[in-house]
C-alpha cells in the first residue's frame, strides 16, 4: 500500500519515537488501573510536560517549543490511538483549549496561565454544553452579570473533559442576556474559586479512563482579569476554534480506523474456520478490501486537511466534512471488525471492543454528524 505517512518528515518521526516511548513507560502500564479508577493520575500530566509532550505550539517564552506544525499534533494522537490511551485529555488540552488562551489571552494571562499549561501543572477543560444545550451553542442559559470588577456567574455544563482534574475552565457564558450571539463572552474559572463544585466524574459506556464531569457555578465571583477576549466576542471565537478541534477529532478517527483495520487483518489471517484463515473466504476478503480502501481514502483526506489548516486554509466547511465522515467512517470499520472477530469481539479484553465502545462518542462531540451535514449544507447556500 502506499506511504500513508508521506506528509511527515524526519522531525516529526523522531517525535512519534519520543511520544511511543513515553506512552510505553509512563501510561500502557497503568492505564488498566486508570479505567477502573475512571481517571488518570494526575502525575502523567507533568510528565507528559517535562517530555515536550503538551502545548508544543505556546510560544518559547512561556515554556512552549514554538512549534506551529499541527503535524506533531496528529502524530501524538496517532500513538495515543495506537497503545489504547484513550483516558489522556491530552489532544483537547493542547489541540483545542489552550489555543484560545494563545490567541485570546493578554499579556497578563499568558504569563499566569501558559508556563502552567505547558508543564502539565495546570490542566484545561472548556464548559460549553449544558443539560438543556448541546449543539446549539445559541441557547446556552449560563449566566454572567456585570458587577463592575467582576462577574457573578451562575448556572451548570455535564460532559466535560478533563471536568474533574482541571484547574482552568473556560466557561461559555451569556453576559448579555437580550444580544443573542453577540451576548455570549469567555469566562476563565480556577479551581478553588468560590462557587465553583464539581458533580460526579460521569459514567460512560467508553472512554473510561478519561474524567468527563457536571460543572456548577453558584454565584461564582469571576474577576474581570479573568475574562478570556473581549466580551461579546465568545461565539466568534468559538467559531474560529472549532474548525481545529474538528480536525483534531477527524486525526483520532482516522487513527483509530488504522488501527481496528491492522486488527482486523492480523485475525483474518491467524483464526482460522472450515481448516483455512477466515481471510481467505471471499466475504472477508472482499469486506477488508472495502475497509482498507476507505481507511486510505481517509488517510489522504486528513492529510489534505492538516496541510490546509498549517497554512491557513482550513474553513469552516472543510472542518465539518472532516469531522463527520472520518468519525461516521471509524464507527462502520469498527463494527465491521466486532463482526469479524464475532463473539470475540464482544469481549471486553479483546482491543476490538474497547475500540468499539470508544469510537462511539465521535459522532456526537465536537458537534455532531447532524450539525456537521447542517454547517456543510448552509455553507453551500441551501
Amino acid at each position: 500500500m502506499p506511504d500513508r505517512h508521506s506528509i511527515y518528515e524526519e522531525e516529526h518521526e523522531d517525535f512519534r519515537a519520543t511520544a511511543r516511548r513515553f506512552l510505553e513507560r509512563e501510561v500502557t502500564p497503568f492505564h488498566d488501573q486508570w479505567e477502573k479508577d475512571g481517571q488518570v493520575d494526575r502525575e502523567v500530566w507533568r510528565k507528559a510536560g517535562a517530555a515536550g509532550l503538551l502545548c508544543f505550539d505556546v510560544d518559547e517564552r512561556y515554556g512552549g517549543a514554538g512549534v506551529k506544525d499541527f503535524r506533531y499534533n496528529v502524530v501524538l494522537a496517532e500513538e495515543i490511538i495506537r497503545a489504547g490511551a484513550s483516558g489522556l485529555g491530552f489532544g483537547v488540552h493542547t489541540d483545542v483549549i489552550v489555543p484560545y488562551i494563545s490567541s485570546l489571552a493578554s499579556d497578563e494571562q499568558k504569563q499566569r496561565w501558559l508556563p502552567g499549561l505547558v508543564s502539565g501543572d495546570l490542566v484545561s477543560a472548556i464548559a460549553m454544553t449544558e443539560p438543556g444545550a448541546g449543539s446549539d451553542l445559541q441557547g446556552i442559559r449560563t449566566s454572567a452579570v456585570d458587577k463592575g470588577d467582576h462577574y457573578v456567574l451562575n448556572g451548570s455544563k455535564t460532559f466535560i473533559s478533563n471536568g474533574i482534574l482541571s484547574d482552568l475552565v473556560i466557561v461559555v457564558a451569556r453576559t448579555d442576556p437580550d444580544a443573542g450571539h453577540q451576548g455570549i463572552s469567555l469566562l476563565v474559572v480556577e479551581r478553588g474559586m468560590d462557587g465553583f463544585e464539581r458533580g460526579r466524574n460521569l459514567d460512560k459506556i467508553g472512554l473510561k479512563a478519561q474524567d468527563t464531569a457536571e460543572l456548577f457555578f453558584d454565584n461564582v465571583h469571576v474577576p474581570k482579569e479573568n475574562l478570556l477576549g473581549a466580551e461579546g466576542r465568545g461565539f466568534v471565537s468559538l467559531m474560529e476554534n472549532l474548525p481545529q478541534e474538528r480536525i483534531s477529532i477527524a486525526a483520532i478517527a482516522v487513527a483509530a480506523s488504522e488501527a481496528v483495520l491492522e486488527l482486523c487483518l492480523d485475525y483474518a489471517k491467524t483464526r482460522e474456520a472450515f481448516g483455512k484463515p477466515i481471510g481467505s473466504f471471499q466475504h472477508n476478503r472482499f469486506l477488508l478490501a472495502e475497509m482498507a480502501t476507505e481507511v486510505h481514502i481517509a488517510r489522504v483526506f486528513l492529510d489534505d486537511c492538516v496541510l490546509k489548516l498549517n497554512a491557513g486554509e482550513v474553513d469552516t466547511a472543510l472542518a465539518s466534512m472532516a469531522k463527520w465522515w472520518t468519525t461516521e467512517l471509524q464507527t462502520k470499520v469498527v463494527d465491521r471488525g466486532v463482526q469479524l472477530f464475532g463473539g470475540y469481539g464482544y469481549m471486553t479484553e479483546y482491543p476490538i471492543a474497547k475500540a468499539f465502545v470508544d469510537s462511539r462518542i465521535q459522532t456526537i462531540y465536537g458537534g455532531t454528524t447532524e450539525i456537521q451535514k447542517e454547517i456543510i449544507g448552509r455553507m453551500l447556500g441551501l
